[in-house]
């Protein structure tokens, strides 16, 4: 996982520019559960600097050096944030905080990074260790059901286009993946193109392998933790969550 991350941390934020959909409810979540705010995970701070900006005391955990990289100059350019924020260079399985989290959040997609079930469960019972008794863990995850009623399709598929501000390039990543329906992982090969200004491509491949889950593993995921599930939502608007939902966002709290 790091390794994909300190390949593509160099085109993250261009990437993930108009991924702003769940921040509105992460603010909402911050403002009905009191105490700070963990961000495992946090990356180069899209959610981190979000909460920050609003008022909140948050902490961010992330074990990846480049991502960090631009999260430390992102800091260095907002001075006023800095009082707010304190973030670990860290492995989130052996990380130790002397202090307990009122909110704490696997954001866009985070728990799909832990492939194994040991894993899974090492961390959920971690991060209940940190949860104050009247705290919430918030998964955000997509629902598996819908990509898994889907036919096989081993295409490439052109994912978006963004433009490259540190180069000037226009990149358009493509991706091509192979589900695997029986271990729920997904191998994704994902393709950055980079166009320069006088029409010539530079090709960048990286490998990623993600894991769904479905919400009643994530029931007894919980159960193994010590931890329950107090809400589910089919997308960061808060809507029901059904079949057909876009998302799988999970609100767990102390059992």
């Amino acid at each position: 996982m790091s390794a994909f991350y300190t390949a593509v941390a160099r085109y993250y934020d261009a990437e993930n520019a108009g991924k702003t959909d769940d921040l509105e409810l992460y603010s909402r979540l911050a403002a009905q559960y009191s105490g700070q705010i963990l961000d495992v995970g946090c990356g180069t701070g899209r959610v981190l600097i979000h909460l920050a900006e609003h008022g909140h005391s948050v902490s961010g955990i992330e074990n990846n050096r480049a991502m960090l990289t631009r999260l430390d100059h992102k800091l260095k350019s907002a001075p006023q944030l800095s009082q707010l924020i304190d973030v670990a260079e860290a492995d989130v399985l052996s990380h130790e905080y002397p202090r307990k989290f009122g909110l704490i959040l696997l954001s866009y997609n985070a728990l799909m990074h832990f492939l194994e079930q040991d894993k899974q469960i090492a961390l959920l019972r971690r991060l209940r260790s940190w949860l104050t008794d009247s705290g919430r863990l918030v998964i955000d995850l997509p629902n598996a059901g819908p990509v898994f009623a889907s036919p096989d399709n081993d295409a490439m598929t052109l994912e978006r286009s963004f433009l490259d501000k540190e180069t000037g390039q226009l990149v358009m990543l493509q991706s091509v993946s192979i589900l695997d329906r029986a271990a729920q992982t997904l191998d994704v090969e994902w393709i950055y193109d980079a166009i320069d200004g006088d029409g010539s491509v530079k090709r960048m491949i990286v490998p990623h392998k993600l894991r769904y889950f479905f919400l009643p593993e994530i029931k007894l995921l919980l159960d193994r933790a010590g931890l329950a599930l107090d809400a589910v939502y089919g997308d960061s608007d808060q809507s029901a969550y059904d079949a057909d939902a876009e998302r799988m966002i999970v609100l767990a709290k102390c059992d």
